[in-house]
């Protein structure tokens, strides 16, 4: 039997991290083969791509940060994605195609319509099974992501408008496609996000 393919999206400091490792948890305490990967990275050339993108330190104009994307989520799903996903593994993702639809379609306004295309063929059309959005007010997931001990990559020194834009177009998403993308209030105790998280699951589970 196939494995799932559970995408996290949301703003950072929405807490995606927290609720990706608490999820691995309930899955392998239900009896699941269940694995944790990140975008961009989760792979070699995957992790060497998500350096350059973020650094801080280089120019990167908005076209080739998509493709960048594109290109370390092409090899993310050649080598990684599907063979799991075919040996029955549920795989947990932090980030997937709609980062860079929110993030290069909207927040860098290349359109979500022409960076869903490019995606279509980095991924060969693979989807998820569902898609958990952790809604942040971007002012709450920018003071959150503040308190980090490591300093801020490259897109988070953007302002304000872009990530509201970001936003906009998760919450755009989301609307679009309610069947696939569950909305989970990231203000809640992170017990409660996993709580609801596990509930926007339980018809895969009990698959």
């Amino acid at each position: 039997m196939p494995g799932r393919l559970i995408t996290i999206e949301g703003l950072d400091g929405s807490g995606k991290t927290t609720l990706a490792a608490g999820l691995l948890d309930v899955l392998r305490a239900a009896g699941r083969a269940a694995e944790l990967l990140r975008e961009p990275g989760g792979v070699e050339v995957s992790e060497r791509l998500r350096a350059l993108v973020k650094d801080p330190a280089l120019t990167v104009g908005a076209r080739a940060e998509a493709l960048i994307y594109a290109a370390a989520r092409a090899q993310l799903v050649e080598e990684a994605l599907r063979p799991l996903l075919a040996g029955g593994t549920w795989v947990l993702l932090d980030r997937f195609v709609d980062s860079s639809l929110a993030y290069q379609g909207g927040g860098r306004g290349l359109g979500v319509a022409e960076i869903a295309e490019l995606n279509r063929f980095a991924t060969r059309d693979l989807t998820p099974d569902r898609t958990l959005y952790l809604r942040v007010d971007p002012a709450v997931g920018r003071e959150r992501t503040g308190r980090r001990l490591e300093g801020f990559d490259r897109l988070e020194l953007e302002g304000r408008a872009f990530f509201d834009a970001i936003a906009a177009t998760y919450d755009e998403l989301a609307a679009a496609e309610p069947q696939r993308i569950r909305v989970l209030d990231a203000g809640q105790a992170p017990e409660a996000v996993l709580s609801g998280a596990v509930a926007a699951l339980a018809d895969l589970l009990s698959a």
